[in-house]
């Protein structure tokens, strides 16, 4: 009996965690829809800027939370760049988890150590 219910446990947190994580084919359709590409580069990780971030192979936890802040804007004690505002606010939850799934998905040119 203690053995089913901690197995039912484990399988219970393991279904919770994949509900919980984006999908990664609705995240490339949104960043199509959204044009991400046109300032962030075609393959994430050339930004028409330097400013701009590299998105490819971002943690998701990362590009949650910068999508999220954006989405507050300013007044919400965000972040407040007004393009990235106005793209963010239209964002459902689900939307934010699906981009930031298929942004990590990419192949990255991020440095991670020197």
């Amino acid at each position: 009996m203690k053995k089913a219910l901690v197995l039912m446990t484990l399988v219970s947190a393991v279904s919770l965690n994949a509900g919980a994580a984006g999908k990664i084919e609705a995240g490339k359709a949104l960043v199509a829809k959204y044009s991400c590409a046109t300032c962030h580069g075609k393959d994430f990780n050339s930004p028409i800027d330097p400013s701009y971030p590299k998105l490819a192979g971002q943690h998701v936890s990362y590009l949650e939370h910068a999508l999220t802040a954006y989405k507050r804007g300013e007044a919400g004690y965000g972040r407040n760049n007004p393009i990235m505002v106005g793209q963010a606010k239209v964002l459902s939850d689900k939307d934010v988890k699906d981009i930031a799934a298929y942004l990590h998905s990419l192949p990255a040119t991020l440095v991670l150590q020197k």
